[in-house]
């Protein structure tokens, strides 16, 4: 038996087989649950469902979280098909390739808009439709976020300010479901190879960086941090909420 068997956890963040959403969904597969898959386009539909199928799932459905009637809509599908939800994961992060790029001043306001509304605010917007679907024990979500929230990463400029945003979020979220029994967490990860760090200018320079300060001198995985999801997904803790756990071999310990 798994530790998720029986449960039903939709998976927000898939783009490719290298994602870390992806290495949390097969994770949580082996362990028995069964999963749903969203996509905002056409384009990452082709990439979605067919990993979704490779793991046995009927529910891939359209979801633009910059949409209200997209999000109705998930909502509305996870109702006829579920009835609940028991968990989410929460994987989507956006800033528009010009904004990472220039210097951080000259941040354009639509730009800025866009990688908090992508970013920050979809998890407050999926959980506030979801929340109705969780059961009366409960139950957990978990979103991505990176240590350029706290500390000034080069390059990192709009989405780090987003991703303090998320981090603010989930501490608000944790206070304001708790008493429906919903456990909200974040996992910093450090970086890791895929399709979403390929469009951070300089990348390579920063997991060269990582992997000489890191103190455990080992290549960061996706299995790493969907090992972590798991824990804070499963019962094993129940008493957790609005925590951000590092998964990052302590780079974030280090000083210069």
């Amino acid at each position: 038996m798994g530790v998720f068997d029986g449960k039903k956890i939709l998976i927000m963040g898939v783009a490719s087989e290298r994602s870390i959403a992806w290495a949390i969904a097969e994770a949580l597969h082996r362990e028995g649950a069964e999963l749903a898959f969203s996509y905002p386009n056409e384009s990452l539909e082709k990439r979605v469902r067919p990993l979704a199928e490779q793991l046995g799932s009927r529910n891939v459905i359209r979801c633009d979280v910059q949409s209200d009637s997209d999000l109705q809509n998930l909502f509305n599908c996870l109702e006829a098909s579920w009835g609940r939800v028991d968990g989410l994961v929460h994987s989507i992060a956006f800033a528009e390739k010009e904004d990472l790029q220039r210097r951080f001043s000259e941040t354009s306001r639509a730009g800025f808009h866009t990688a908090l509304d992508v970013s920050a605010y979809s998890l407050i917007a999926v959980c506030g439709k979801l929340a109705r679907l969780f059961p009366e024990d409960g139950g957990s979500v978990v979103t991505l976020t990176y240590l350029g929230s706290q500390r000034v990463v080069q390059h990192y400029n709009v989405m780090g300010v987003a991703k303090a945003a998320l981090e603010a979020s989930v501490r608000y979220l944790a206070a304001d479901l708790g008493e429906q029994g919903i456990r909200v967490n974040a996992i910093s990860a450090g970086p890791i190879r895929t399709l979403a760090a390929s469009g951070i200018p300089k990348f390579k320079e920063m997991l060269g960086e990582f992997g000489d300060k890191a103190p455990l001198k080992k290549p960061l995985t996706t299995e790493d941090v969907a090992n972590v999801a798991l824990h804070l997904l499963g019962p094993a803790s129940v008493a957790v909420t609005g925590e951000t756990t590092y998964v990052d071999c302590g780079f974030n310990i280090m000083g210069i």
